[in-house]
């Protein structure tokens, strides 16, 4: 009898077999867009293990699951190339501020600043899990800290060497790339020869160098030109971070910098942009002190402070960078966030200057700025800078080769008053510059944010809707996507997104996260496992 039974499962077992569904998720009726900006076209995308297995006609029966995409659009999920989620994602791995906008993978370390030891740092978020995908850059600022401290000189020989040592252990553990923040101490002491140096050593293991330049406003041309001859002598590609042009006097002036990007690449050199699409920056009061007065530790720069001669030069420098720039105060400067006193949040420093009763001039604000880092111990105040032309952001995002970034950490809701990038940042590109303004064809615009910057970062299994790709996948209304979040009210998650994929499982879900968290550590081309 047991013969008997053991025959007849045998013969039945096919049967099971082929009665179970052949794909994991099966998306309906959605207008995909593949992310080679190429037209919509009317198609099914199957899911596999986490993997895309089928772009086309798929019946329903051969799904476990099916998400019926009608009237939305099926596209690749964004990948932002310029966040700062170091510390952010330990504590809020969810990343809620980017999956509601639509993004599936950050590229993190950036403007120099970076975990030193990559592989702790991708084994601390591996083993909690994280809802996205993520890749580092190494942090040069980070490295020259750890060997050089503030210190402001060339590196000795030794010194040079050590750096180099670090970044090599860096592109090793897995970095992408290497990363510069010349204008913040330590990389503002630093000079070309350094950075070409250890951006050579990244691109012996197949990494890019991505730049905060030295200057986006009065000198913003030489910065850009710096960049290229570091691509020119480390023999490595660029990425020209939050391209912009920051200074009134210049305002207008992008395609002349545009043309600096175009005549290096008709060169051979291999460079791009990104940029955010606001009219304001985001980064730390400190960046409008001189870089020299800031050398050496917080004792130093208090004794600085404190010296009536050398805070006056200090004033002077400051007042002279205002008049440069055509500004009579520091009205374009607005706290985001400043733990000493959050009733300054929100607030910019002129009309901070007036609710302490103090008297109405430029200088006194400077010297506000000295007393509000002393107030906070030197700790770091969050500002968000209105210093550029609606104009320029406009031809910026019009360039071919210009990525969409949101320079942002993971928001904490409801703390502080960030940079509304954070949260709008792609929903604002698809929202305004596209359905709005028609600045660019909205495949454009995705491929921008899909597969230009998988190819950048050399993401090789991303950014497109193919078989074999990881799925990450974003299900948007293109007639309703919004960027919701304010320079006022900035606390506003992205409306619009009703579904976010990562690696095939679903994050974000009718428009509610999930909690999950399918998100994996990407390495760079110079990964060596177990090194």
């Amino acid at each position: 009898m047991c013969r008997f039974l053991s025959v007849i499962l045998y013969l039945l077992l096919p049967c099971f077999l082929y009665a179970q569904p052949p794909y994991d998720l099966v998306i309906k009726n959605g207008r995909v867009i593949d992310g080679t900006g190429n037209p919509w076209i009317q198609a099914d995308v199957a899911i596999q293990n986490g993997r895309i297995v089928r772009v086309g006609p798929v019946a329903a029966a051969d799904a476990k699951r099916t998400i019926d995409a009608t009237g939305l659009i099926v596209a690749p999920g964004f990948i932002d190339v310029h966040t700062h989620v170091e510390g952010d994602l330990e504590v809020q791995p969810g990343a809620q501020n980017f999956v509601y906008d639509g993004v599936t993978t950050l590229i993190t370390g950036n403007c120099g600043d970076s975990h030193t030891n990559l592989r702790t740092y991708f084994d601390t978020l591996r083993a909690q899990g994280i809802s996205v995908n993520l890749g580092s850059l190494v942090g040069h600022n980070s490295v020259r800290l750890r060997v050089m401290k503030t210190a402001f000189r060339d590196p000795t020989a030794r010194e040079q060497t050590e750096m180099e040592t670090l970044v090599e252990q860096a592109m090793k553990d897995g970095a992408v790339g290497i990363s510069t923040g010349l204008i913040y101490t330590p990389g503002t002491y630093a000079h070309t020869p350094e950075i070409v140096k250890l951006a050579s050593v990244a691109s012996r293991y197949g990494g890019l160098y991505a730049s905060h330049i030295r200057n986006e406003g009065q000198n913003v041309k030489q910065a850009i030109e710096e960049a290229i001859l570091i691509s020119r002598e480390a023999h490595i590609p660029v990425e020209i971070s939050h391209f912009k042009v920051a200074s009134k006097p210049l305002w207008g002036k992008s395609t002349e910098t545009i043309e600096l990007v175009e005549a290096a690449r008709r060169e051979g050199l291999d460079i791009t942009v990104d940029q955010y699409p606001y009219t304001a920056s985001s980064t730390s009061l400190a960046s409008i002190i001189p870089s020299w007065a800031l050398a050496d530790g917080d004792s130093a720069v208090l004794t600085r402070f404190r010296t009536p001669a050398t805070r006056a030069k200090i004033r002077t420098e400051m007042l002279e960078t205002l008049t440069k720039n055509l500004r009579k105060n520091y009205e374009y400067a607005v706290v985001s966030y400043y733990g000493a006193d959050t009733t300054f949040n929100g607030m910019n420093i002129s009309k901070i200057n007036q609710k302490l009763g103090r008297q109405n001039t430029a200088a006194t604000e400077a010297d506000l700025v000295m007393d509000l880092m002393e107030r906070c111990n030197m700790k770091h105040v969050q500002m968000v800078y209105h210093t550029m032309s609606e104009t320029d952001v406009e031809t910026i995002m019009r360039y071919p080769n210009t990525m969409i970034a949101s320079d942002a950490g993971v928001s904490a809701f409801g703390s502080g008053m960030p940079h509304p990038r954070g949260y709008g940042t792609n929903a604002r590109v698809l929202g305004r510059y596209v359905r709005e303004r028609h600045i660019i064809p909205l495949e454009e615009a995705v491929r921008r944010m899909t597969s230009l910057p998988a190819q950048r970062f050399r993401l090789t299994d991303r950014g497109l809707l193919r078989p074999g790709y990881a799925a990450d996948i974003v299900l948007f209304d293109e007639k309703t996507i919004t960027d919701r979040a304010t320079y006022d009210q900035p606390h506003a998650y992205t409306t619009g997104i009703s579904w976010v994929l990562v690696n095939g499982t679903p994050v974000v879900e009718n428009s509610r996260h999930t909690g999950q968290r399918p998100g994996q550590l990407l390495m760079g081309p110079g990964y060596v496992v177990g090194k």
